[in-house]
């Protein structure tokens, strides 16, 4: 090896070490930022069982500590610069809004926020891991009721081209900046903030997905596109 290749290659041993490094680290503070929201969520459904509705709100939790059991078996695989493995299969997807509504109702509530959850009208179908598709929702409309506040929305209908739209709106100013740079800015670790939707965007794209922004009136509009039931699932780098 000539005495200009040797320098050229240990440079690319090394931009390659650093990139690795920066992945693995992305990957910790996403599955740390994970832990906050269902944990969060848990003590508030926990403290209030004794309200109306008990049954619903032990089943919003029961799905809480289920993201909360994902986000650390994620932290375990971060070493190996992995995320957990899924089990993606055909699900109903409004009755998983209508478990997940409590607790983010209780939340919405902590914030001084008002929350409206509409199901699909009829029975939706898509092929999605259960879990991670809670944790994505649930990322999503955290960061509505957190950082647009107002009346924040969360609606569900069939896609024209067959799968689901999840829409979740609300009425604060809206994005800091573009969905793209927001998620990059995440992965590089180069900002605190994006996080949950960093995270919200890779489970999008490991079912077939995506996780795009649509024009609103007022405040942020994101939308969570999931392939309908049958189709084959794809899995995140």
């Amino acid at each position: 090896m000539s005495g200009l290749a040797l320098p050229a290659a240990l440079a690319a041993l090394l931009a390659a070490g650093l990139l690795w490094r920066r992945r693995c680290l992305s990957l910790v503070a996403q599955a740390s930022h994970e832990l906050r929201g269902p944990l969060q969520s848990a003590l508030l459904g926990l403290h209030g069982l004794s309200d109306d509705g008990e049954d619903g709100r032990v089943a919003a939790i029961d799905l809480e500590l289920r993201r909360a059991s994902l986000a650390l078996e994620d932290l375990s695989a971060a070493a190996r610069g992995r995320r957990a493995g899924g089990v993606p299969g055909d699900m109903e997807l409004g009755a998983l809004l209508e478990q997940a509504a409590a607790a983010w109702e209780l939340l919405a509530r902590d914030r001084g926020a008002s929350l409206v959850v509409e199901p699909p009208l009829m029975p939706v179908m898509v092929r999605a891991d259960r879990v991670r598709v809670a944790q994505a929702l649930a990322n999503l409309v955290a960061n509505a009721i957190e950082h647009g506040g107002g009346e924040v929305r969360v609606r569900a209908r069939p896609a024209p081209g067959g799968g689901a739209r999840i829409e979740i709106t609300d009425g604060g100013p809206g994005l800091p900046a573009p969905l793209s740079e927001l998620v990059a800015g995440a992965r590089g670790r180069r900002e605190r903030r994006g996080h949950g939707l960093a995270l919200a965007s890779v489970i999008a794209r490991r079912h077939g997905g995506r996780l795009v922004t649509a024009p609103s009136p007022r405040g942020a509009r994101l939308v969570l596109e999931l392939p309908g039931a049958g189709a084959p699932a794809r899995r995140a780098r």
